[in-house]
């Protein structure tokens, strides 16, 4: 069985299992040889980022910025990373769905 190379920004596992104790879900993104580790965000930081809509990246930068955990900094500062790690950023906002009806 072929051994699993290590990515760049890797964390150890107690490390992703400190932070899952911490934070409940954690997202991992990868890129390329690359890893990154984001929670999900908490109404205070979609609050601040809402005050942004007008400016998508400004906004999408916060959340970025606010619900990083760690790995490899490159997903914030370079151009192609970041705009791939942009992309994905609705799939940490996590919404239970519900049914409203009228009584």
């Amino acid at each position: 069985m072929p051994e699993e190379t290590q990515k760049q920004g890797q964390a150890t596992p107690e490390q992703v299992d400190a932070w899952k104790a911490k934070y409940g879900v954690v997202f991992a993104y990868t890129a390329d040889d690359k890893i990154c580790y984001l929670r999900k965000p908490d109404r205070m930081t979609l609050n601040y980022a809402s005050r942004l809509q007008n400016d998508p990246l400004k906004s999408n930068e916060l959340l970025i910025k606010n619900c990083w955990l760690g790995g490899w900094d490159g997903f914030k500062t370079e151009d192609e990373y970041f705009f791939g790690l942009n992309n994905k950023l609705k799939e940490i906002i996590q919404v239970k769905q519900g049914e409203l009806s009228k009584l």
